[in-house]
């Protein structure tokens, strides 16, 4: 019998603590649990910490878990929550992402101040965003734009938009609604056009491997279609060792037994694309993802991949 509160990691963002309290809302109605049996314990985190320089060139997604990672493993964390698109494909040894809750629009949204959509921007507009992937969609859409990095929390990138600094910007439409800030958004982006980032929209959540007790916890809000949609497009993202420092996009769909994947890889000057699709049965979510990184790897010219560097 659990006496002692489990004990929740999580970024102090504000979207990162409504990530936490979800998770914990959805723990306490699964187990009829008081919400006095959840600690949510924030930890500041390199990548909240430094701002002023885009990701690739500080070390990456792991720059927003280490600190949550490194408690894990200690044992003072019994859990930590996460965006799941900020996950390294490669985790520490002793941790996995044991449970997915049901995804979020995994969207991308785009805030516009001097024109309503992307393509209504006037010609030289400056739009801002810290993803390299979307970068490189913007340039490809729009090889006008001057796009800039452009980080910080979704507060911190609205009140810069409202300055002026830029024209426009973009963001999850997942965290947007987390947030209940979905209004801001002046157009809704088409996947089709512009694809979402693998696990974009995910809510993860990381324990320990072997531990029995958490994993019975979790077990219980674990989302089945997210957790093989998100399985594929981490697959995908790993064949092609993905980080932030590639424009990569990737989205499944997962539909009873049946599972589909349209993936996508960029130059960072937006010039050069290729796509990949596939599909297949649900439960083999991580190898239709990784035979997609090997079929759009060998579709794309070796001098393609050089560019990333």
């Amino acid at each position: 019998m659990q006496t002692k509160p489990f004990r929740i990691g999580t970024r102090g963002s504000r979207l990162a603590l409504a990530q936490a309290h979800e998770t914990r809302d959805r723990l306490m109605l699964a187990h009829g649990l008081p919400e006095e049996m959840f600690e949510i314990v924030p930890l500041s985190t390199a990548g909240d910490r430094i701002t002023d320089r885009a990701l690739s060139e500080i070390g990456g997604k792991g720059l927003f878990t280490q600190e949550l990672e490194d408690q894990l493993l200690a044992g003072t964390l019994d859990f930590a929550v996460h965006s799941a698109k900020d996950m390294a494909t490669r985790l520490p040894d002793g941790l996995f992402l044991s449970a997915f809750l049901p995804r979020e629009d995994a969207r991308d949204a785009f805030i516009g101040g001097t024109a309503p959509t992307l393509l209504a921007l006037p010609e030289g507009a400056t739009v801002g965003s810290a993803s390299l992937r979307r970068q490189a969609l913007i340039r490809r859409l729009r090889p006008d734009i001057n796009v800039i990095v452009y980080r910080g929390l979704v507060e911190t990138r609205l009140r810069k938009l409202a300055e002026g600094q830029v024209d426009g910007t973009l963001l999850a439409l997942a965290g947007l609604k987390r947030l209940n800030l979905e209004g801001v958004a002046t157009e809704i982006l088409d996947p089709t056009y512009f694809p979402p980032a693998p696990a974009q929209g995910a809510i993860a959540v990381e324990s320990r491997i072997g531990d029995t007790r958490i994993d019975a916890l979790l077990s219980a809000i674990d989302d089945q279609k997210t957790h093989e949609a998100v399985t594929c497009e981490r697959a995908f993202l790993d064949t092609l060792d993905g980080s932030c420092r590639t424009p990569i996009a990737g989205y499944a769909i997962s539909d009873g037994e049946q599972i589909s994947f349209s993936g996508m890889i960029l130059t960072p000057d937006g010039t050069q694309h290729h796509r990949v699709f596939a599909e297949g049965r649900a439960a083999d979510a991580q190898a239709i993802g990784a035979r997609a990184g090997e079929d759009i790897r060998a579709d794309a010219a070796p001098g393609f991949f050089s560019s990333w560097s």
